[in-house]
Formats: C-alpha cells, structure tokens, sequence
C-alpha cells in the first residue's frame, strides 16, 4: 500500500474521534445544564448521544472529567473575547475608560455569544449559572476559567473610578455577575412576574439594559461614599 494512503487514514479517524467528543459534550452540556453535576451518569449521556456507555469511559477518565471538559471548551471562548474587547476599549480611550463602557465591553461581548451562538451556548450560560452558584466546587471552577478577566474589568473599573474606594468596586462587581448569572439561567420567573412583557429568552432586551443598569449603580454607591467621606 502506498505511503501515501496513510496520513489520509489517520485523518479520517482523528475527524471520527473529535466528531464523537463534541457529541458528547453537547449532549452532557445540555443534560448538567438542566440536572447539574449529581444529577446526570454517564449513561444518561450515552443515551442521548446514541451509543453504547462504555464509550464514555473510552473518551473520559469518569463524570468529572466529562463535566470539566463541558465547562473548559466555551469558557476558553467567552474568556477570550471578553479579554480582547476589554483591552481593545482601554486602548481606544487611552486608559481613560469609563464605567459604562467597561460593563459594555464585559457584558455585551459575552452576552453576544448567547444571542448569535444559538441553543448550545444558551445552555452553556445556564450551566455557568449553575456553577456559579455551587459553593462546593463551582466557585473553584469559576476562578480556574474566569479570575484572569474579572481582573481586566477590576482593573478598568479603577481607573474609571480613581476615587472609589476599592471594596465598592468589588461589591459592584458581585452585584453585576449575579444579575448575569440569574440572566443567563433563563428561569423564566421575569416571564411570569411579568405577565409576558419581559421575557427570560430576551438577550437582546437585557443587552440594551444592563450595562447602563449596573455603571448607574456604581456610580451611586461611589458617589454616596465619597460624599459621606467628604462631609
């Protein structure tokens, strides 16, 4: 047989093989999003992919490994972009940066993925959602994919606001990534405390709001403190 016949073999089977991985992560991706980490076996997975469950054992070590493989493929994604455009912004205004426009280079880049990115990354911010709020072992999770951009935005927060103190900034921050993270859960609850005018789906409607939303409260709580220090 020719030599050259073989890469074209090896080839094929490496597509199989990364054809079959994503399979799986999107059918994990959609089961850990709705019945968390404890709530799926890899069986559950096998099935909803369609093949025999000793397959998963052939791609990943056990349900964890499976887990952080979900988690790791977007948030590598969302992490790079939000990065980029946060320092493409502080270049643009010459590290003069203000509030709105570092929550807009934040949360609007992110929230991009999940209006243009279709069903997978609607699911993948629900997860996110989930682990953000599993103290156990989420929030190591979140720090391991997500610390290194939380910190650009610190940065540029800070310098838009030289004479806030710093525990403002932090608390302003918490107050954004869980208004984030109840966004991306799409609970459905604004739906019905709403009568329908609001919907939990709406990303666009939120990406409109929330940026303004969230540097009005900043500005607030740091405007209030200094005043107080003040006088």
């Amino acid at each position: 047989m020719p030599e050259t016949s073989r890469p074209r073999r090896v080839s094929k089977k490496a597509e199989q093989r990364a054809e079959s991985i994503e399979q799986i992560l999107d059918a994990a991706e959609y089961l850990f999003s709705r019945h968390g980490l404890y709530g799926v076996t890899l069986k559950d997975v096998a099935q909803r992919v369609g093949v025999h469950h000793t397959l998963m054992n052939y791609y990943f070590e056990d349900k964890k490994t499976l887990f952080d493989a979900v988690f790791a493929r977007r948030a590598a994604v969302t992490s790079e972009r939000r990065m980029n455009a946060l320092d493409a912004y502080d270049a643009a205004t010459g590290g003069k940066p203000t509030v709105e426009g570092a929550l807009h280079a934040f949360l609007d880049t992110d929230l991009d993925l999940y209006i243009q990115g279709g069903e997978g990354w609607k699911n993948y911010g629900a997860l996110g959602a989930l682990v953000a709020n599993t103290p156990e072992w989420g929030a190591e999770l979140m720090d391991q994919h997500f610390d290194p951009v939380v910190l650009r935005l610190i940065e540029l927060l800070k310098k838009a606001l030289p004479d806030c103190a710093e525990e403002d900034i932090f608390w302003g921050y918490h107050f954004v990534t869980g208004a984030l993270m109840v966004t991306l859960a799409r609970t459905g609850r604004i739906d019905k405390l709403s009568g329908g005018v609001c919907k939990s789906e709406d990303f666009p409607a939120i990406q409109q709001r929330m940026a303004r939303f969230m540097a009005a409260g900043f500005l607030e709580i740091c405007n209030a403190r200094g005043a107080a220090r003040a006088g």
